[in-house]
């Protein structure tokens, strides 16, 4: 349903925290310009822990006005709670979004009973087109494929974003599921090889700061041109690894202010890029070509 590289998008915040509506019409803008190919609003990148329930659903609107259907919205909705995160759905379904992305209850560490329920629940609640997310490494929750292939028999679950970093578990849904489901690779450095066994694009991080490199590789990748794609990766991979050398959105929210996208806002418990990984990130910015 939908391919290429999808944007993580941060939420701008300025210095205060207070969000940064003429900035988020900004970066939206942005996007376009260079060609990125959908918009993932408030997910983790884009600080949903930390925004209440009338933020969350407001970006979500900001976001589906200031795209005025150029490009494909689909909007974090995952919640701990499976009723949070049916209103949530609901939410982004009345804003006019194109799908909804569905972060595995965090925390409350669900069996894989539990999983299929949670999710089965959001699927029957709200029509809406609804994709997956598995990120372990930040819910303590590992969605296993074989919930994943239980899912994939619901027809509004379209897909998966994939993020154990691992492309052996890329191989193991798509085995699977077939063509039931797309999968999207959640690891920036392992999105060209998860696209190369099958994947159709990436939720990027990366693309917050190069989005056109990360269309470009995403589009060699699924044209067959590989050595193309893994030129365009290889000077992107500095962004890959340094944009999360601290808690993901602290590097690429500085990152876009360098780039004199955003203000520096960043909502506590997370604070600013410590000033000695500032040339670190700078140097990768340098070496992907979007800063002198």
């Amino acid at each position: 349903m939908f391919q290429g590289s999808m944007v993580a998008l941060v939420t701008p915040m300025r210095e205060d925290g207070s969000l940064d509506r003429p900035a988020l019409e900004r970066l939206v803008n942005f996007h376009i310009e260079h060609g990125t190919d959908a918009i993932v609003a408030v997910g983790t990148t884009g600080e949903s822990p930390t925004l209440d329930m009338e933020e969350h659903c407001e970006v979500i609107r900001l976001t589906v006005e200031y795209v005025k259907d150029r490009v494909p919205v689909i909007a974090g909705t995952g919640a701990n709670s499976t009723t949070e995160a049916i209103e949530l759905t609901r939410c982004a379904e009345k804003a006019g979004v194109d799908a909804c992305l569905l972060v595995t209850p965090y925390y409350n560490k669900p069996t894989q009973e539990g999983l299929y329920r949670h999710h089965r629940a959001i699927a029957e609640a709200v029509p809406i087109p609804q994709i997956l997310y598995n990120v372990p490494g930040r819910t303590a929750c590992d969605m296993l494929p074989e919930t994943i292939q239980r899912l994939a028999a619901m027809p509004n679950i379209v897909g998966v974003k994939e993020a154990t970093g691992k492309v052996d578990r890329v191989r193991d849904i798509r085995s699977r599921c077939g063509e039931k489901i797309d999968i999207y690779s959640g690891e920036d450095a392992i999105a060209l090889d998860s696209m190369l066994i099958g994947a159709s694009g990436v939720i990027s991080v990366t693309a917050n700061v190069a989005p056109r490199l990360m269309r470009e590789m995403c589009a060699a990748a699924r044209a067959g041109d590989v050595a193309r794609a893994r030129s365009i990766d290889q000077q992107l991979m500095g962004l890959h690894k340094n944009l999360f050398i601290e808690s993901n959105p602290i590097p690429v929210k500085w990152a876009l202010k360098e780039m004199g996208l955003i203000e520096g806002g960043i909502r506590l418990p997370l604070t600013p890029l410590s000033e000695q990984h500032h040339a670190t990130v700078r140097a990768a910015m340098k070496a992907a070509g979007v800063m002198n």
